[in-house]
């Protein structure tokens, strides 16, 4: 799979799947999840494009599904329980084609964050990476020791201070950037190098 558009089976039907593989250069398998589906979250968001591009041209397989509802997905948005039923079915399809000692980076984006720290409780990654983790609207439990937040300063939507808390109270590795908003408006490339940092892709 170079570059594929799959429909993985689920529980609810099919997973529209985007895969980027860098070929034999592979070093790892980064899953990627995207923002709120009710709010236009979806695979082609741009932070999750810009992550994945990051994770693929640093030899990682970039794999971007759409939850439930959103695109070509099947079924309806379930508030976080579903969308990571999917993601587990997307990873178990997707590690099934690639050798089973690659590392797995699960990285999410806002809802998909919450998502994410769902999936990394049944399914430890090498990697967790929390980007402006919607910590105030939807209820974070455990996370590994392997996870990093990365926040902007300015969001608008996840107010700093209690993503900073939740980092703190959990000991986890905290990367802010100064002048970013939840969405990243010019500060992609900062983004960008906080990943390299907190991932050590």
């Amino acid at each position: 799979m170079k570059r594929a558009k799959l429909r993985i089976a689920s529980q609810i039907g099919h997973v529209e799947t985007l895969v980027n593989d860098p070929g034999d250069v592979r070093k790892g398998i980064a899953f990627i999840a995207h923002p709120h589906p009710l709010h236009g979250g979806s695979m082609d968001n741009k932070v999750v494009q810009c992550i994945a591009q990051l994770c693929h041209d640093e030899g990682y397989v970039a794999v971007r599904p759409n939850f439930r509802g959103v695109g070509n997905s099947d079924g309806a948005y379930t508030g976080g329980e579903g969308e990571s039923e999917d993601m587990l079915a997307v990873i178990a399809f997707v590690r099934g084609h690639y050798d089973a000692s690659l590392p797995i980076v699960l990285a999410g984006f806002s809802f998909g964050a919450y998502v994410q720290h769902r999936v990394a409780q049944q399914l430890p990654p090498s990697k967790l990476v929390l980007i402006s983790p919607a910590v105030n609207l939807f209820h974070f439990g455990r996370v590994p020791d392997c996870t990093t937040i990365i926040h902007g300063q300015d969001d608008e939507i996840v107010p700093f201070e209690e993503a900073h808390q939740f980092a703190h109270d959990n000991r986890i590795v905290f990367h802010p950037i100064a002048g970013a908003g939840h969405f990243y408006h010019g500060k992609l490339a900062e983004l960008k190098t906080e990943m390299l940092q907190a991932c050590h892709l």
